[in-house]
């Protein structure tokens, strides 16, 4: 089961970089402009890597949630779509799961059928909305999700395009306020006391292109899990963080990650 999209799609700006645009692009995908292309072959080789442990951890993540019977997913900053997508994944171990996607961008909601062909005892949506706006976000998923069950808030590669001064700690906080007991926060973002180097060229490419980011240290980052619980292995790199499967291959890595649980 899917349910609907906004009618009319916000006209895409092709004259500007976007983050969803740029990560398809570091990802091998089709659906960005030269303009997001000029901005990503000026990136170091690492980004390429960063995008795909991205990716990586968000399937291992979901993967394990489903397998523990969480059959919720509210999926903040889903960017284009790239098979498999989260409620392929989520859909495959629970199959009545219920998923929202969330995005900003206009050229994700063009996207979007892709995001709806769910299984037929799911359900999934789409909402074109901006994290920078928590409530209104909440607001319409109530309309899917049921917030008196647990639900899996996904945040990848997300919270470093919030720069400090917009406050994304209260933005996370509102959003995981709104969870109940059992629900689970799985977040990665990009680290600045890693390889701080590269880190700095990132940032500088980005700003150039007019988007600001906000790579943070591991203290940092762990801020975001104030008050719960963490999953084993806990805060760590990207490709450290499995549960189940085999471990992923060994690899050096620029991004953190981790699963904590609602309490």
């Amino acid at each position: 089961m899917s349910t609907g999209t906004s009618p009319t799609p916000p006209r895409t700006d092709t004259s500007r970089a976007q983050p969803a645009r740029v990560y398809d692009w570091l990802l091998g995908g089709k659906d960005n402009y030269p303009v997001d292309e000029a901005v990503g072959r000026k990136l170091p080789a690492e980004a390429k890597d960063a995008a795909r442990q991205n990716r990586a951890f968000m399937h291992r993540a979901a993967a394990w949630l489903a397998d523990q019977g969480v059959d919720q997913f509210l999926d903040v900053g889903t960017g284009i779509p790239t098979e498999p997508n989260l409620h392929q994944i989520v859909q495959r171990a629970v199959p009545a799961a219920r998923i929202v996607y969330v995005d900003n961008d206009p050229i994700v909601l063009r996207h979007a059928e892709a995001l709806l062909v769910s299984s037929p005892e799911g359900t999934t949506d789409y909402l074109q909305a901006d994290v920078r706006e928590p409530g209104e976000i909440l607001r319409r998923a109530r309309e899917v999700l049921d917030f008196s069950r647990p639900v899996a808030l996904s945040l990848i590669a997300l919270l470093h395009f919030l720069p400090d001064d917009l406050d994304p700690r209260g933005i996370v906080r509102e959003l995981v306020d709104a969870l109940p007991p059992g629900s689970h926060l799985v977040l990665s973002h990009a680290a600045s006391d890693l390889h701080s180097d590269l880190a700095r060229q990132v940032t500088e490419e980005y700003a150039r292109a007019g988007i600001r980011l906000g790579f943070r240290t591991r203290d940092e980052v762990a801020r975001f899990f104030d008050g719960l619980d963490l999953v084993d292995p806990g805060l760590v790199t990207a490709p450290e963080w499995f549960r189940t499967e085999p471990a992923p291959p060994a690899e050096d890595s620029g991004i953190y990650a981790a699963v904590a649980r609602v309490r």
